[in-house]
């Protein structure tokens, strides 16, 4: 259950660093839907919207939980050099995997640039670390 309420304050998350990191038209970080049909003018896009909002929120948690954590492990002496600033470029590095996984996919999660990733990594995680911070999701819990 701890699992899904992540993924959804993850999806949540990233609705919202999409509007604040949204820039102005193509610029910024955005999110293409799945059913993103330009030609049919009175499509409802909600639904596909959120649809790909969660898809994109599992493979953050998957390209963060496979590929961050050997990244991270690979550059501890890039983390220590630079009192842990390393980790900004790191964060922006997974943001342009999953850019780059959602492009391959055609919806998704759409990156102008790479401090543009940067800057959406670092407004990601301090949204989301609020969140799991308010809902306790980010807590373990002993078990008797």
């Amino acid at each position: 259950m701890r699992s899904l309420i992540r993924v959804l304050v993850s999806a949540f998350a990233l609705w919202l660093t999409t509007l604040i990191v949204g820039g102005s038209g193509e610029n910024g970080v955005w999110i293409r839907p799945i059913s993103d049909d330009p030609l049919d003018p009175t499509a409802d896009y909600r639904f596909g919207y959120i649809v790909t909002l969660i898809l994109v929120a599992l493979v953050f948690g998957l390209v963060n939980g496979t590929l961050g954590k050997v990244v991270r492990f690979v550059s501890i002496p890039l983390y220590i050099i630079t009192l842990g600033l390393f980790g900004l470029i790191v964060n922006g590095l997974m943001f342009a995997v999953v850019a780059w996984l959602s492009d391959l996919a055609g919806f998704g999660l759409v990156v102008d640039g790479f401090w543009w990733g940067v800057l959406a990594a670092l407004v990601m995680s301090v949204l989301s670390g609020l969140m799991n911070a308010l809902l306790g999701t980010g807590k373990r819990r002993d078990r008797d």
